[in-house]
């Protein structure tokens, strides 16, 4: 018995059902990396809040050392009061913003996804080349 060879339309269908499955399995990937994204930026828009209260505190505290220094007069220069809190709390914020950025430009977005549409696009060419 001879063995038959698949025909044209078999393998177009072969091919298209080939082409599904990476589509398919391409988005899967894209989702993972997503979900994946939104939980890395949650982490830095947390550290941009957190710079956000750090000021309105910093503000406060502001407040607060004016009331304290002229209510019981340290006898220090008002500008040292309100200096000293005023460059600790601002430098707390500093110091959140810069961990936000890092956060956010971290790194490439979805890499996974950008590498193995690349290597289907080279697989692609080799193949109709």
């Amino acid at each position: 018995m001879a063995v038959q060879e698949p025909g044209i339309v078999d393998l177009i269908r072969g091919a298209l059902a080939d082409a599904q499955d990476l589509i398919r399995s391409e988005v899967a990937l894209a989702k993972v990396e997503l979900r994946q994204e939104v939980r890395r930026l949650q982490v830095g828009v947390a550290a941009f809040a957190g710079a956000a209260v750090a000021v309105v505190v910093g503000v406060l505290m502001l407040l607060t050392a004016v009331a304290l220094a002229i209510s019981q007069g340290f006898g220090w220069p008002m500008w040292a009061g309100f200096g000293i809190v005023t460059v600790l709390t601002f430098g707390a914020a500093i110091a959140l913003v810069y961990v936000g950025r890092r956060r956010f430009a971290a790194r490439q977005a979805m890499p996974l996804t950008v590498d193995t549409m690349k290597e289907n696009a080279t697989w692609i060419r080799a193949r109709t080349s």
